[in-house]
């Protein structure tokens, strides 16, 4: 069998290796394409202890200025479009126009939270006491989990990740096992930036892995994006924590090809 990449998790600003790896296949050929993480709970504890200890810097650096870091990693997407396009088709299926749409909609998404560093604003309201005004701060929640699936694995990185970033928090993305192959790709662009270690994670496996982000104390929001079955299960997870949630669930995303 010839060689395959092999990919490993990205922990605090680094590639660290695993011991074990699954499988993920071309849906087309049944080829085996790469190796990814079968990560542990171990691993989930290291990718979350990053990026606690990354978070109060990033939190305490001007909103503008984490723009800046989102605006750099699109420019590294937009120099990259044909070989993301192109992992994207091979583990996913998605035809590569289509793969292409996604890669540069994500550079440009990226650029569209960037300019949002300027609208995150407090409110100071009148209170009822006299000679008091009350001020109302958005500070950022620490640590979050984001959960992807595999029907629009590229975007939805970007859609966890963007939004989290730009508002001080620093993030762990979990990436379908059976898409994670571009995941591992805009990791490895992130690493030619200078976004500080820890700010971005990458940890894969299956549902065992997704499980334990879930469950864990040092989780502090969760958004998720797939099946109303698995997000219920998230839920009941996170309840014993109290996590916030934000679940997108249910969606299909279908492609119907036809003869022609």
């Amino acid at each position: 069998m010839p060689s395959v990449p092999v990919y490993e998790n990205f922990i605090n600003g680094q590639f660290v290796a695993s011991a074990a790896h699954l499988d993920v296949i071309n849906p087309a050929t049944g080829a085996v394409l790469s190796k990814v993480p079968a990560s542990t709970a171990e691993d989930v504890d290291r990718a979350l202890a990053a990026a606690r200890s990354a978070q109060k810097d990033w939190a305490r650096k001007p909103a503008n200025e984490r723009a800046g870091y989102l605006r750099r990693i699109a420019a590294k997407l937009r120099e990259n479009v044909a070989h993301l396009a192109r992992t994207i088709t091979l583990e996913q299926g998605k035809i590569s126009g289509l793969a292409e749409v996604e890669v540069n909609f994500t550079a440009d998404y990226l650029d569209y939270m960037a300019e949002w560093a300027r609208r995150i604003e407090g409110e100071i309201i009148t209170s009822d006491r006299q000679n008091e005004n009350i001020f109302l701060f958005r500070k950022p929640l620490g640590v979050v989990a984001g959960i992807l699936p595999w029907n629009f694995p590229f975007f939805l990185i970007a859609r966890k990740m963007a939004p989290a970033l730009l508002t001080g928090n620093t993030i762990v993305i979990k990436p379908s096992e059976e898409t994670p192959n571009n995941c591992f790709e805009f990791a490895r662009l992130v690493a030619e930036t200078d976004l500080p270690a820890g700010v971005f994670n990458v940890v894969c496996g299956d549902g065992r892995v997704g499980s334990a982000l879930s469950a864990h104390k040092g989780v502090d929001m969760i958004s998720f994006t797939g099946s109303v079955d698995t997000g219920s299960r998230i839920m009941a997870a996170a309840a014993p924590n109290i996590t916030k949630l934000n679940l997108e669930l249910g969606g299909k995303s279908k492609t119907d090809k036809c003869a022609g």
